[in-house]
């Protein structure tokens, strides 16, 4: 008997190690989870994004003392609680996890260090313009019981709140030498000035009440129309106005006529900080401009070659000039002909995509038409759907002139903004129940948006780009990517003016010089985030010759989408480890 003791110990040593690595594991798991639902808490605008619907009338003052102190104490507590996880007991995937999360409270800790906050207001990525899309009634907010229309009005009394900060903030700045460019100004002043129409019929933030449900009672609606008149009239509209006279008059007046951040004071740092953000690399400044130069050169050889096969003659700048006012293009006369010509668009690529991914979203998927409060300043773009299911993922088409709606890149555009571009990719991340629920909603521009670029290129394997003005559609966007990487680089880096970069553009893409003014502006507002698309492109596709290369006959494709899909939106540097491991593995 004592011979055999020695086993029995071990047996229970073994079963012993297993329950506590287990318990462990729990543990670890339990805090990813603690962590998301504090996060929502705090950032209560995400979880009416995300279909959570428990915080949709409250709206904290995310510019306020309190709110920055609170928020710092979340962010070193969850990096000081997942530190204490050691990497060799936990699984591979709860290490990937647990190494993408403290790479994201690190970098955002380090962001609050900056002035950001001091110009919290611009034409195209502020708060402002979220909360107008959620007043217009078809956004993440529901407006569908009365109290989803209570909420609504519970809600509006923080963003008021938020408006009169933004003001202060931006007094701070015109003190420290941190304002908008006067060029940035002057598109958020007709903005604001929208808001200040008395018309209430025609007013945004009144849309939920035209669109009351039949099913409300008298009473309910009787009151509901009282208090958003009353909401609107006495509180929306002065908030508003107050907030258009500043920007208007001494703002405006402070505005600075350079066009980057680095003539900010911190501005060198903050782009630097930007880049880790939205390329999850650790490239410099110089190395992106680089870059960017070579893919420009690249890509306009190609465009040459579209030019031949077409039979124009003239140069490159002329072919643009063509592209962009010939009649052909431009075949319609109504929007909804513009939204039904993406449907059937839609419907010519199924097939085929059904032999490039085996792994494809449930998701239900609508294409519609941008609100018309921001039909002029908007550019075609996504929004996902819910996580249970009941908000569809959404592909948003601007079309504020039918009959002059180009359609020459609109097959690269719906690849990217939707099937097998944003959609796929979003709508796999959130279906995948093995995911902890924070990286269901993370999202590195990187990997997303570089996904999106990369679907642009699959268009003849999808069956499109028959007609050679289409592909020449895709090489437009392309190189509309690819100069991203030299105009944003020479707008924060290098003291490029804004008249630089709108040259530069027009000097090497087919858009107008409307457009290409409006896409500078965008990049003059949020440094750094439009490196993210051909970074994150060019490192997938590399990644896909690389697999073709070493797996020769065994590579198959589907497999790989299924590989950088199937763990949702990762940093470039653990996608490419992955990436690598897979190979390695097959062969």
């Amino acid at each position: 008997m004592m011979k055999k003791a020695p086993l029995v110990f071990s047996i229970y040593f073994l079963v012993a190690c297993n329950f506590i690595n287990q318990e462990r594991n729990k543990g670890f798991n339990n805090l990813l989870e603690e962590y998301f639902q504090e996060s929502l808490e705090l950032y209560r605008i995400n979880g009416t994004f995300s279909g959570d619907h428990r915080y949709n009338d409250s709206l904290p003052d995310f510019l306020s003392t309190d709110f920055l102190a609170k928020q710092k104490r979340f962010l070193t507590f969850y990096i000081d609680r997942l530190n204490h996880f050691d990497d060799q007991h936990l699984t591979s995937e709860e290490l990937m996890s647990k190494n993408i999360l403290i790479r994201d409270l690190k970098l955002e800790l380090k962001g609050i260090s900056f002035n950001k906050d001091l110009m919290p207001i611009d034409q195209m990525w502020t708060f402002q313009l979220t909360m107008g899309q959620l007043a217009s009634g078809k956004g993440a907010q529901p407006f569908v019981t009365p109290d989803d229309y209570r909420n609504w009005l519970v809600r509006l009394e923080g963003y008021i709140n938020w408006m009169s900060s933004a003001e202060e903030k931006m007094r701070e700045g015109i003190e420290k030498g941190y304002v908008l460019p006067k060029s940035l100004i002057e598109k958020v002043i007709p903005q604001l000035y929208a808001m200040t129409d008395a018309n209430l019929s025609s007013h945004l933030f009144y849309n939920p009440i035209k669109n009351l449900p039949d099913g409300f009672t008298k009473d309910e609606k009787t009151e509901l129309i009282a208090s958003y008149k009353q909401m609107i009239t006495d509180k929306i509209i002065p908030a508003y106005q107050k907030l258009h006279d500043f920007m208007a008059g001494p703002y405006y007046e402070a505005g600075r006529e350079s066009s980057g951040y680095g003539a900010l004071p911190d501005g060198e740092e903050y782009y630097k900080y930007a880049i880790q953000v939205y390329t999850t690399t650790d490239m410099s400044a110089d190395e992106i401009h680089d870059l960017g130069l070579k893919e420009v050169a690249r890509i306009r050889n190609e465009m040459k070659n579209v030019m031949k096969e077409v039979g124009f003659n003239g140069t490159l700048f002329e072919f643009f000039e063509h592209v962009r006012t010939y009649k052909y293009l431009m075949p319609f006369d109504a929007g909804d002909q513009v939204i039904e010509n993406f449907k059937l668009m839609y419907e010519k690529i199924k097939p085929f995509v059904d032999q490039q991914f085996d792994l494809q979203p449930k998701t239900p998927f609508e294409i519609r038409r941008v609100e018309a409060f921001r039909e002029k300043s908007a550019a075609a773009h996504y929004n996902r759907g819910s996580l249970d299911g009941s908000r569809p993922g959404i592909f948003y088409v601007p079309i504020p002139n039918a009959q002059k709606y180009n359609v020459f890149d609109n097959e690269a555009l719906f690849l990217h903004e939707a099937i097998p571009g944003h959609h796929f990719q979003i709508s796999i991340q959130q279906e995948n129940n093995n995911l902890p629920n924070f990286r269901k909603n993370s999202f590195y521009s990187a990997f997303s948006e570089g996904w999106a670029l990369y679907t642009e290129s699959l268009g003849r394997e999808l069956g499109l780009y028959d007609d050679p003005y289409q592909y020449f559609g895709m090489l437009n966007m392309e190189m509309h990517r690819a100069i991203r990487l030299v105009v944003d680089t020479g707008l924060h880096s290098k003291g490029w003016t804004r008249e630089d970069a709108i040259a530069y553009s027009l000097e090497n893409e087919g858009d107008s010089e409307e457009k290409l003014t409006s896409e500078i502006e965008r990049y003059m507002a949020n440094p750094g985030q439009a490196l993210s698309y051909k970074i994150g492109q060019l490192k997938i596709r590399e990644l896909r010759d690389l697999a073709k290369e070493q797996m020769g006959g065994r590579f198959d494709i589907k497999t790989f989408h299924r590989k950088v899909l199937e763990d949702g939106a990762l940093p470039l540097s653990i996608l490419e480890k992955k990436i690598h491991f897979w190979i390695e593995q097959e062969n």
